[in-house]
Order: structure tokens, then C-alpha cells, then sequence
């Protein structure tokens, strides 16, 4: 009998999703923003995937892993701002269970990607500075395609667990979410089980992808900044590190806000909730919007083939 009052309340869970507490009267202007960074992503990312694909001259290491982060970023925007929209439109803001929980393993599955993706990225840049003599024969199309396949397998399986560690609870209390979409930090909250394998278990999953690419990211470049330093030549130096730069915004971009959100979950109980609420949607939202704009202005090649195309 205890057995079928358990099912019944476990399958009933329901989540409400939350947009921005306090400003309902302007959700629909809101929307608007929302919308153009939507379109931007989409078209941003997919006019760069295009280019890379039909440019021969384009399929180099770095513009293959600039792809790969292209398939990321799309994923991410198409996983979490319909979800957004629908709630600023149409105040649509359940959500039921299984849904959530597809929805959080694509989000946080695709993050781990793209934390792998950046780190591959950094890997690129380290050899073509550090050793570009040796730089094709490093990064062969078929070792690229091993890397971005590992990659992938780890992020998903990692998360893997997750959507069946959170269906063994009983969702008994509040069951409003800090965020406009499901994430596992957030749903696990809203147990009135023991979290505490969850909770060790996420934790150990950001120290081994985040904290890990992070270091290592971190690592490359205290690497590439020691080799650009020994060159002679003002010049070149200017021009090495400005290769750079593209992926040095794009790992701000995603890391800054991914680690501040995961500290105010962990650790800001009683805050108030608008600076996680607004970190949310730098993190899901501004790396599919900004990568392809930054990529495109900083990449000469890259910028006369876009321009190219919309000129035709």
C-alpha cells in the first residue's frame, strides 16, 4: 500500500519554473530580447557551421573544433530558450517530471561538452604556438574525430546517472525551481529525500570536467604565454597571442558564469535569488550568441567567407 502512495506521488511531480520574480508587467519585452538572442544563436551558429562545411580551404584543426562548439551552442539554445519563451508568452510554466529530466540531461550534457570542446581549442592553439612545425601531424582529421567522440561519450556519460539518481526521491516540498529551465542542482532541492549522493556525486562530476578542462586550460596558455615570450620579434608575438583570442573570450564567456552559478547553488542559501537568476541565463544564453560573433570578427578568413556568402 506504502509502495502505490510513493508511485502515485512520484509520478505526479510537477515543477514550476520561474522567469524574473517581480518584473511580469515587462515579461513580454523581456521576450523580445530573449527572441533576437535566440535567432542571432541559430543563425550565427548555423551560417558558421555551413561555411566550415562548404569551405575546403576551412577544414583545418581550429575551424573543425570551432565547428564542433558551433553543434554545442546550437543544442544548448534549442534545449533551454523555448522553454524560456513559453513561460514570458503564454505564463506556461510547468513542467512535469520526465520532461525535466530530459531536459537537464541535455543541458548539462552539452555543458561538458563545450567545457571539452574549449579545451580541445586550447590544445589547438598550444601546439600551432608551442610546436607548429609538428601541428598537422598532431591533429590529423581522424585523431580530431577520436577527441570530439571521447569527448561526447564523457559528457554524457557522466550525466547519465543523474535523471535516475532524482526519479528514486519523493517530491514532497516546494516545488517551485530558481530558473527557467531544469537543472540538477536545482531539482535535487526539491527532494524531501537524502540528497547527499546526489550532491557529492555533482560535485565530483564538476571537479572532473570543469575543474579538470579548466586547469588544463589554464595550463596551455601559462605554456603558450612562455613560448611567446622567448620569440624576439614584437611582432610576431603581438601576432601569435592574437590567435589567441578568440578562444580566450569564448572560455570566459562559458566558465565565469558556470562556476558562479554552481557556488550560489551550493553555497548561497538565504541570497537572494535575482544574481542566479540572471548568472542562469549569461551561462545557457550568452556563449551561442557571442561565439559566433567574436569568432567571426576575429577570424580574417573566416569574416571574408560570411561576408562573401551574404553578398551572393
Amino acid at each position: 500500500m506504502m509502495s502505490a502512495v510513493n508511485d502515485t506521488k512520484f509520478n505526479s511531480a510537477v515543477f514550476l519554473l520561474t522567469a524574473i520574480p517581480g518584473q511580469e508587467d515587462i515579461h513580454l519585452w523581456i521576450s523580445i530580447t530573449f527572441c533576437l538572442m535566440y535567432a542571432i544563436s541559430l543563425v550565427g551558429n548555423s551560417v558558421i557551421l555551413f561555411i566550415i562545411k562548404t569551405d575546403p580551404s576551412l577544414h583545418e584543426p581550429m575551424y573543425i573544433f570551432l565547428s564542433m562548439l558551433a553543434v554545442t551552442d546550437l543544442g544548448l539554445s534549442i534545449a533551454t530558450i523555448p522553454t524560456i519563451l513559453g513561460i514570458l508568452w503564454f505564463n506556461s510554466r510547468e513542467i512535469s517530471f520526465n520532461a525535466c529530466l530530459a531536459q537537464l540531461f541535455f543541458i548539462h550534457s552539452l555543458s561538458f561538452i563545450e567545457s571539452s570542446v574549449l579545451l580541445s581549442m586550447a590544445f589547438d592553439r598550444f601546439v600551432a604556438i608551442c610546436d607548429p612545425l609538428r601541428y598537422a601531424s598532431i591533429l590529423t582529421p581522424p585523431r580530431i574525430a577520436k577527441i570530439g567522440l571521447v569527448f561526447v561519450i564523457r559528457g554524457v556519460a557522466l550525466i547519465f546517472p543523474l535523471p535516475f539518481l532524482l526519479k528514486q526521491f519523493q517530491y514532497c516540498r516546494a516545488n517551485v525551481l530558481s530558473h527557467s529551465y531544469c537543472l540538477h542542482q536545482d531539482v535535487m532541492k526539491m527532494a524531501c529525500s537524502d540528497i547527499t549522493v546526489n550532491s557529492i556525486y555533482g560535485l565530483f562530476i564538476i571537479i572532473s570536467t570543469v575543474g579538470l578542462d579548466s586547469l588544463l586550460i589554464l595550463l596551455s596558455y601559462v605554456m603558450i604565454l612562455k613560448t611567446v615570450l622567448s620569440i624576439a620579434s614584437q611582432v610576431e608575438r603581438v601576432r601569435a597571442l592574437n590567435t589567441c583570442v578568440s578562444h580566450l573570450c569564448a572560455v570566459l564567456l562559458f566558465y565565469t558564469p558556470m562556476i558562479g552559478l554552481s557556488v550560489i547553488h551550493r553555497f548561497g542559501k538565504g541570497s537572494s535569488p535575482l544574481p542566479q537568476i540572471f548568472l542562469g541565463y549569461i551561462y545557457l544564453l550568452a556563449p551561442p550568441l557571442m561565439n559566433p560573433i567574436v569568432y567571426s570578427v576575429k577570424s580574417r578568413h573566416l569574416r571574408a567567407r560570411i561576408i562573401r556568402v551574404f553578398i551572393k
